[in-house]
């Protein structure tokens, strides 16, 4: 059976398979298109890679030209202005004229109204970046305003207002008053702002542009400086508040407030980012100041914006740095003259007292003439016991005021007593000098002066202290401290009489210890006092001559209350200030609640005055007609009578107010 059965098996014939020749050759040629068509997806993606990159490039490197050429021709503009200033200007007139922003105008259109390179083709793989201005938007550099700075400040002359175009006429000669001059008006700075505007095209290469276009302001504060001229006195008075010494980004800031009157730094003022509001023209040498935020920041513009702060204080009548420096006072010899000899030596004296010349005419109230050889301490007054001049009947008054040897406390009164059915107006001294009581009484009415001491002698001096500068004599008391004053305060409801006008130093340190008023306020001291006026504005029919400083050339001047949190009124011209620089006001007992000053705040330094508010009310009797406190300490300001000023240019300010990409819209 096996035998048949392979027999059978070898004759069956052999099945064919089906044909598969050719596929492997096909599937070959599917994979070649496919990498083909990759390859080439490959390729054209890269092409259009390298196209967009190069355009981007393009239009990035045009957008910088555009933003290199603003600044080039904003800088430009700046420069042009710049040489445009005159190293002198003629008196009365301004530096910079009409037709100044118009020649910066054109000159910036002439200059880059054709393409300019970036990279100044001084080398051969300079920056391809050029700019121009653009054809159909020229840039535009126009007058926006003008602000003089006058010295002496106050009220200008008659005749005004006065501007940049037409300052007030230069005097041809200045008085040496005691107060503020108003006959010597010459501009010391013009502030100039303009404003600008720049279409600027961009392009590196091909026909790839950018455009760019910004507006803005630039300031430029033009001072000037006479290079010789007369010498006139200005008294310390005449401004709101002064500091000496005040440096820039000193890591403390002006306290918050109103503030008025002229204020004036030797240094450089430190705003914060509270409120300020300053009446009057506020001014420094420094020729920036200082914005403190969370740090202090330099700057020659306000205001000032840094990292989302703002310093911006309120300027009513502008602010000017780079001013020329006010020299300070030196010392307090005019002073201790003027209690002497009633004229301060001409308040120009440099010259200390000389002892033999107070021995010879300065006496106490038992008419004992000053120890020959000096006395360590007491309370004398400058009195002739014969008839002198106009005087017939002695003892007869012969200078300006107290004279006290050795450190006293001082108490000021206004009273009015009826004498034989006459009211009388009498200004009253009381000192207390080593345990004794010595009492000044002024009789403004009769014009007497009482000198007393308690349980002592008493004298009547026909006449009054009075300032022998003036022509009729006024009256006028220099109380001169050659000590310290360990208290000084007012008693009753007003210390200074009205038509009484004093001034008290001493040599170190005043220490007030109460309030001291006036019988009749000058100015208000409060908004709407006289409807729809602010603080400080002059009372009609209270100019009565009332008047009181405070000064020392060498010391502070200490607030010491004798209860915590109560109210401190001083209605005077406040002066801690010398050529040292160490005087200042300061808080040296309690705190107080508010302090209020009628008059004006002149020191050093900055101290903590120790007050949880301080409001200064400026006296504008200051300000004008040569008015102060008898014999205030006073500084010397050069004018010109004729001829030409020196200019000089601080650093510029720009303030870039917008900024757009134009074809960054497009």
């Amino acid at each position: 059976m096996n035998a048949i059965c392979n027999v059978i098996a070898a004759q069956k014939p052999e099945q064919k398979r089906p044909a598969a020749r050719g596929v492997a050759l096909i599937f070959t040629l599917l994979i070649l298109a496919l990498l083909m068509v990759l390859s080439l997806g490959m390729v054209i993606a890269l092409s259009s890679q390298t196209f967009i990159g190069g355009y981007y490039r393009n239009f990035r490197g045009a957008f910088y030209s555009a933003d290199s050429g603003l600044n080039i021709s904003r800088q430009a503009m700046v420069n042009k202005i710049l040489s445009l200033v005159p190293v002198t200007t003629a008196l009365g007139s301004q530096p910079l004229g009409t037709a100044a922003p118009g020649t910066v105008q054109t000159y910036i259109n002439t200059t880059y109204n054709a393409w300019t390179s970036i990279g100044g083709g001084q080398a051969t793989n300079s920056w391809p970046g050029q700019f121009e201005i653009s054809p159909s938007n020229t840039a535009t550099f126009t007058f926006a305003n003008c602000q003089p700075t006058f010295t002496p400040s106050g009220t200008p002359p008659a005749g005004g207002p006065y501007t940049c175009a037409s300052p007030p006429p230069a005097a041809s000669t200045c008085s040496a008053a005691a107060g503020l001059l108003t006959n010597c008006y010459v501009v010391s700075n013009f502030q100039y702002t303009y404003n600008y505007t720049l279409d600027v095209l961009g392009e590196v290469k091909g026909n790839e542009q950018s455009e760019l276009a910004e507006n803005g302001s630039v300031q430029i504060n033009v001072n000037i400086s006479p290079p010789s001229g007369v010498t006139t006195t200005a008294s310390f008075a005449a401004w709101g508040m002064f500091i000496d010494q005040y440096t820039l980004c000193d890591g403390s800031s002006l306290v918050n407030g109103t503030i008025s009157g002229p204020v004036f730094t030797n240094g450089a003022w430190n705003f914060n980012t509270g409120s300020y509001i300053f009446t009057d023209k506020v001014g420094q040498h420094g020729a920036q100041a200082g914005a403190a935020m969370s740090s202090c920041h330099p700057t020659a513009t306000l205001p000032y914006t840094n990292s989302g702060q703002t310093v911006s204080p309120t300027f009513q009548n502008g602010f000017t740095p780079g001013m020329n420096a006010v020299t300070p006072p030196s010392n307090s010899f005019n002073q201790k003259w003027a209690s002497l000899d009633g004229r301060g030596q001409g308040e120009v004296n440099s010259t200390p007292l000389n002892t033999d010349f107070i021995a010879s005419n300065m006496r106490n109230p038992a008419q004992t003439l000053w120890p020959v050889g000096g006395a360590s301490n007491g309370v004398y007054m400058p009195y002739s016991t014969l008839p002198v001049g106009s005087c017939s009947v002695a003892p007869c008054m012969t200078g300006g005021g107290i004279y006290v040897k050795g450190s006293a406390a001082v108490t000021m009164s206004a009273v009015t007593v009826n004498i034989s059915g006459t009211n009388h107006s009498q200004q009253v001294f009381t000192i207390v000098n080593n345990g004794n009581t010595t009492t000044v009484t002024i009789d403004l009415t009769s014009s007497k002066t009482t000198f007393a001491q308690q349980g002592g002698s008493t004298v009547t001096i026909n006449g009054v202290p009075s300032n022998l500068n003036n022509s009729p004599p006024t009256e006028a008391t220099m109380l001169y401290v050659d000590g310290a004053i360990t208290s000084l305060a007012g008693t009753g409801s007003a210390s200074v009489q009205d038509h009484s006008a004093v001034t008290i130093t001493a040599n170190g340190d005043i220490t007030i210890t109460g309030n001291i008023t006036y019988g009749t306020k000058p100015v208000t001291t409060t908004q709407n006092q006289i409807p729809g006026t602010p603080p400080d504005t002059l009372i009609p029919g209270s100019d009565l001559g009332q008047v009181l400083g405070i000064f020392t050339a060498n010391g502070n001047i200490n607030l010491h209350v004798p209860s915590s949190g109560q109210n401190l009124e001083i209605d005077a011209s406040i002066a801690a200030i010398s050529a040292t620089g160490t005087g200042g006001l300061i808080n040296t007992g309690n705190s107080i609640n508010t302090l209020n000053i009628v008059g004006g705040r002149i020191q050093s330094d900055i101290y903590n005055i120790g007050s949880t508010t301080r409001n200064v009310y400026f006296d504008r009797r200051f300000a004008s007609n040569n008015f102060a406190p008898p014999w205030f300490p006073s500084t010397q300001i050069t004018t010109v009578p004729a001829g030409v000023e020196t200019s000089t240019v601080t650093a510029p300010a720009i303030n870039r107010v917008q900024w757009v990409c134009k074809s960054c819209q497009q």
